[in-house]
């Protein structure tokens, strides 16, 4: 399965979608932007990594609420660089890998796998406070 993310500047999520392992990032970020477009009213530019690059997906986004799309590319050094905005969706799935449970994909139903996602979410700011 495929978890699509939709965060914050601090890595905290607005939208949580899952999907099978054979739709593509580019189709299922469309999918969980359809799905919760009444909550993302007031975004005007969306920060993808490099799987969501092309016109069809930026005119979709751009359709669906009114955002432009900026592409945030990998380093093409063979060594690490710390890329600017990069980092912010990697921290929050490396929230997610402290977590047991999502080392393994081993859920039968996406709805399963979002539910737990949640409840990892919830743990997580309930501990900061």
């Amino acid at each position: 399965m495929k978890v699509h993310l939709g965060v914050d500047i601090l890595g905290m999520p607005h939208t949580i979608t899952a999907t099978t392992a054979n739709v593509s990032d580019r189709k299922g970020a469309v999918e969980m932007i359809a799905l919760f477009r009444s909550r993302l009213t007031g975004i005007v530019k969306i920060l993808c990594d490099g799987g969501y690059t092309g016109e069809d997906f930026a005119a979709a986004i751009d359709n669906l609420i009114g955002a432009t799309v900026e592409i945030a590319k990998r380093s093409d050094l063979r060594e690490f660089v710390v890329i600017p905005k990069r980092w912010v969706v990697e921290r929050t799935f490396g929230w997610l890998d402290k977590y047991r449970r999502f080392w393994k994909n081993c859920e039968k139903h996406t709805d399963n796998l979002v539910q737990l996602i949640i409840l990892a979410f919830i743990r997580l700011i309930l501990n900061r406070f």
